[in-house]
This record gives C-alpha cells, structure tokens and sequence, in this order.
C-alpha cells in the first residue's frame, strides 16, 4: 500500500512564460523523484496578480522574480508582509548584486537562488525553505554577510576561542570566497585531498556540516575579512 506524497502548494511568480515553463518542468522532475509532491497553485506575472492569487490559495511557497515590471520583488515582498503571508518566499533571480540579495532578505525571503542555478540548486532550496531553514548558497551568502558587516559596522560575536592553524585560515578565506575545491588547491598550491582535509578540520571546530554553514558562521564570528 502506496503512502501518499506530502503536497507543497506553489505560485510561481515570473513575467516571463518561458521561464515558468521551465520551473514546472523541474517541478514535474521532483514530483517523479522526491518524497514531496508540489502542487502549482497558481501563476502571476505582476506583483498585482501574486497578491490576488496568494490571498486566494494561500500557498506554502511563493517562488518570485526580482523583476515584475512596472514594479519589482521587493515590492511584492512589502505588499506581502501587509497581508500578514505565513508562508514562505523563495526568491529566483537574474540578479547577482550582493545588494539584492541582502534586500530581498531583509525584506523577508527565506531563500535567494540565482536563476543559472536553478538545476543544481532549486531542490535543495526547495526542500531547505519549507522546513523553515534559510537557504543561501555559498555564493549568495558570502555576499549577503558582506552587507550585513557593512551596514552593522562589526561582526556579531568573537570568534574567541576557535583556534584555526595559518592553512586553515587560508582555505576558509577562500571558502568565503565563494572558490571551489579546486580552486583553493590551485591558489594554495596542495592537491584537493588535503583541502578536503582541512575542510573537515574547519566544519568541526566551527561545528558546521556545510560549506554555506561555515561562510555563514565564519563572517558572524568574524574569523575573516567579508
């Protein structure tokens, strides 16, 4: 006997019909393959169309571009914010300014993903948003946390008592980088092996399990320069 699938209820908000297109296709792959089912609820092309069919079918997620002219995301995510939305919005964008990252963040969204990303990424973003996680890929965070120091002034703890060797400061700078294994190895002229190894150093003294987890972690505690 069959174990019906958990349903996630979806909008997808996008002034492009192509690219929705493409975001129910993915979503159809999922649907094939994961323990989770998600159900498109609607479409809107406009931040006037995201706000009607989100009071209408109060979707658990909210996938929503950047770019909904003659308005934009964070306008959507304002308007949002004043119907009191409990659920959640995962922002996909052709925007890879570290200010609208940190925008969209402080304006409410739970995820940012770049749109030539979307393959590798959007499951996992998926899956991270409706278990009530913030998901930032190294990429996006390191950039995020970078605005987060500049308008705060100062990081938000001390990073007393995380003792790093030289190397490990080394890799983890580049890690905030947003640099590959491959490419710390190249930078740091050591195979990819030992990155490997100092890596796992790194994530057990932080007491982290990700990449994203230790840029995060590491730019809070202020173990390196944004």
């Amino acid at each position: 006997m069959s174990v019906a699938k958990e349903l996630v209820s979806i909008l997808l908000v996008d002034d492009e019909p192509q690219f929705r297109q493409g975001i129910r296709i993915l979503l159809n792959f999922y649907n094939n393959s994961s323990s989770v089912g998600f159900n498109i609820v609607g479409e809107a092309a406009s931040v006037e169309q995201a706000v009607k069919l989100t009071t209408e079918q109060h979707p658990a997620l909210i996938l929503l571009d950047m770019e909904l002219p003659p308005e934009d995301g964070i306008t959507a995510l304002h308007r949002l914010a004043e119907l009191s939305y409990n659920g959640k919005v995962l922002i996909l964008s052709a925007h890879q300014q570290d200010d609208w990252v940190f925008r969209a963040m402080q304006a409410g969204a739970w995820g940012y993903v770049f749109k030539d990303q979307l393959a590798s990424q959007l499951h996992e973003a998926i899956t991270t948003v409706i278990n009530n996680k913030i998901y930032l890929p190294p990429e996006v965070a390191t950039g995020f946390f970078r605005l987060f120091h500049y308008y705060t002034g100062h990081s938000l703890t001390t990073g007393a008592g995380i003792e790093l060797t030289e190397r490990e400061k080394e890799v983890l700078n580049w890690l905030v980088q947003g640099a590959s294994n491959e490419q710390i190895a190249g930078r740091l002229y050591i195979t990819v092996a030992t990155v490997k190894a100092h890596l796992t150093a790194i994530f057990e003294k932080l007491g982290v399990a990700s990449r994203t987890q230790a840029i995060v972690k590491a730019l809070k505690l202020g173990l390196v320069c944004p």
